[in-house]
């Protein structure tokens, strides 16, 4: 058993809260093109340069090739060359993984049909050239028979529990005639877990593996390899990268197309249904009871008239696509239409089609022929064409950095590198944070009944609707532009106040005060048309002037700003009441590195 690669992105997603609203925008970008039928995209742990490609091949010969993600480049010499492939409709290469450890041992792994009759999964090697593999360190894994050409599965990846797993078809044909999904005499039609770091058949050259204990049919009636059973063509499954949840796109037979699901917490020996069940439907077929409490349904399942070949995907943990995250994309081969969904106990919500928004740029209306996506190693995903020859990858539709710390500001928010203390989507620094502090009586009334207008201070001698105080600029220490401007007062003496506590609105003059503690007089200006802008062209910045006051602010520390400005009319909200002094509403700002 291996050590599993899933921690490095679990320990992400798991720390990370998802942005509420609406999910953002997505897009699809071209990564890479001039592939020969591409059916798969990986690549090693750890490794975030590059994303490696399989193609199902023609000819007798199939390709693994490596694609440079900061350029787009594809390799001139492919990564291996695999010939005597029987590659033909659902035969050749299909599908690729690479061990948990290989950056130690270089082994990776194949999934192939090397003749009409039989599917095979070998191990290889690197070469001392990391972009080239070894073709003479092929070892067969497991060799397996298979009666017809169509319904060989394809996927194998590496679980959370550091055991290979493979996704095998029922052998063909249709409907099963050979019973092989509901037989545990036969590894077709299942999902198997094996132990490719042992050999428990050292007299079998066919079988390079071991058997782990806690597989469900270990020492029982049945074959060891077995980890579930009743599935049709389990082409593409994935691993959830945080949760260890397995999801299994099933191809259906002229009917349903599903997705099923297992919980990481799960012994295995599920039955999945096929063949008296495709989908949530009866087939009316022999080797199960349908509907029976036995089975395990899909968690989702769509009608022909929806597509006709399901293409399972990933569930997100990548980074560039906040508020995805643990969400599952997956589509369909035939009529390009693409989807995705969240799982929360075993149930769908958030079922949304994307088909339009990820529709391939060039002229293709959708994404034809999808063949499988793809995951690299920080967790984004792609999606390639068999017809189209290209490797795309799913991007946010109109990324925004107006902090400009290259992090799309969704991501700095989830990341916790910016706060949206007000929930608008855009970091506090960006916007000022939220403002506070009005004079509208929606909170405490003004000192003499003098409300402003919402979201404005208390009124003044000259407005009709208080005075307020703005934010631009970018409130990061590390590259400070933060500025304020006070509009709707009179053009007298104002002042730039900053505090470390928010207070109750207070009276203060014909105004309220809210910026309180450690109270700084940032900076003196003359208000012009009512309006004034701190810091001026040739003042410090906000965080300068600070320092320079005693006030040093640490990296995610609030601070509390408002403007005090002079009445000119004493009998404008005259003593006891009043004073010659009113307040702008306030800024709420958090500071970050």
């Amino acid at each position: 058993m291996s050590t599993s690669p899933f921690l490095a992105l679990a320990v992400f997603a798991l720390a990370s809260v998802a942005r509420a609203g609406q999910d953002p925008p997505l897009a699809t970008v071209e990564v890479a093109t001039g592939f020969q039928g591409p059916i798969f995209a990986t690549a090693p742990p750890n490794d975030f340069a590059r994303l490696f490609v399989a193609e199902q091949g023609q000819a007798g010969t199939a390709r693994i090739k490596i694609v440079e993600l900061a350029t787009g480049t594809v390799r001139a010499t492919p990564f291996l060359t695999l010939t005597g492939v029987d590659a033909h409709d659902e035969r050749g290469l299909l599908g690729l993984a690479f061990h948990p450890d290989y950056a130690v041992n270089g082994y990776f792994y194949v999934y192939l049909s090397n003749a009409p009759t039989s599917n095979v999964i070998r191990r290889y090697q690197v070469s001392s050239d990391a972009n080239v593999a070894d073709p003479s360190s092929a070892q067969t894994v497991i060799l397996m028979s298979d009666p017809y050409d169509n319904h060989n599965g394809g996927w194998i990846a590496f679980g959370p529990d550091g055991y290979f797993y493979v996704a095998t078809g029922d052998g063909g044909s249709q409907n099963d005639p050979l019973g092989h999904s509901q037989s545990i005499g036969t590894l077709l039609g299942k999902i198997l877990r094996i132990d490719v770091d042992a050999d428990g058949f050292p007299g079998d050259s066919t079988k390079n593996y071991a058997i782990p204990a806690s597989n469900p049919f270990a020492g029982l009636n049945g074959l060891d390899e077995i980890w579930h059973y009743g599935v049709r063509n389990p082409w593409r499954c994935s691993f959830d990268q945080a949760t260890g949840d397995l999801y299994i796109g099933d191809v259906g037979q002229n009917n349903e197309e599903e997705i099923s699901f297992q919980s990481a917490s799960s012994a295995g020996g599920l039955d999945y249904g096929w063949r008296c069940m495709e989908g949530n439907s009866c087939t009316g077929l022999s080797g199960c009871t349908c509907n029976s409490a036995a089975l395990t349904l899909p968690i989702h399942s769509y009608l022909h008239n929806l597509g006709c070949s399901v293409i399972g995907g990933y569930v997100y943990r990548g980074t560039d696509l906040c508020g995805l995250e643990g969400t599952y994309f997956f589509g369909d081969h035939c009529s390009g239409r693409l989807w995705s969904f969240r799982q929360v106990g075993g149930a769908v919500t958030n079922l949304v089609e994307r088909t339009a928004e990820l529709d391939p740029p060039g002229p293709a209306s959708t994404l034809q022929h999808l063949s499988s996506f793809g995951e690299d190693a920080r967790g984004e995903l792609y999606m390639m064409s068999t017809t189209l020859g290209a490797l795309y990858k799913i991007v946010a539709a109109a990324p925004t950095d107006c902090n400009a710390n290259g992090i799309e500001d969704a991501c700095d928010i989830v990341a916790g590198t910016s706060t949206d203390a007000d929930g608008d989507g855009v970091p506090d620094e960006c916007n000022g944070g939220p403002e506070f502090c009005f004079g509208d009586g929606s909170v405490v009334p003004c000192p003499c009944g003098n409300n402003g207008a919402p979201q404005r201070g208390c009124l003044n001698s000259v407005t009709t609707a208080g005075a307020a105080l703005h934010a631009a600029g970018s409130a990061h220490l590390s590259a400070d532009t933060f500025s304020m401007t006070a509009e709707g007062m009179t053009d007298k003496l104002c002042v730039f106040m900053q505090g470390d506590l928010e207070l109750a609105p207070t009276a203060f003059g014909d105004g309220l005060r809210c910026a309180g503690g450690n109270l700084k007089r940032l900076y003196i200006e003359n208000a012009a048309g009512g309006a004034a802008t701190a810091p001026g062209a040739s003042d410090p910045s906000v965080s300068a002037r600070s320092a320079s006051l005693g006030d040093v602010i640490p990296a995610g520390a609030l601070r509390f700003y408002q403007t005090y400005y002079r009445e000119p009319d004493s009998s404008f909200c005259p003593p006891p009441a009043g004073d010659r002094w009113n307040a702008t509403s306030g800024l709420r700002v958090a500071w970050m590195p």
